[in-house]
């Protein structure tokens, strides 16, 4: 089952569990499409896999397997420099 992590590890944007602007690799990384598309050019800075839409979990599905809180933010240089920018 997906974590859906809270945030992009990227800028650390919020991205709740409906959001339509989250984008996931292969390994769970969780990006906002801006990112995903801009900052990293589409490919993950973790493991250099491509990125889909992240599914949204109904509601009702989400009082029993709720999102996770854990907030990731990556290390990755352009990551890094855009949230220095900022």
């Amino acid at each position: 089952m997906l974590l859906l992590k809270p945030n992009c590890e990227c800028c650390d944007r919020d991205l709740p569990p409906d959001s339509a602007q989250a984008r996931i690799c292969s390994f769970e990384c969780t990006f906002c499409v801006d990112c995903a598309e801009g900052v990293l050019n589409g490919a993950c800075p973790n493991c250099g896999g491509n990125f889909a839409s992240r599914p949204i979990r109904p509601a009702m599905a989400l009082a029993r397997f709720p999102a996770s809180a854990e907030r990731v933010v990556g290390a990755a240089a352009p990551c890094v420099e855009k949230r220095s920018a900022a």
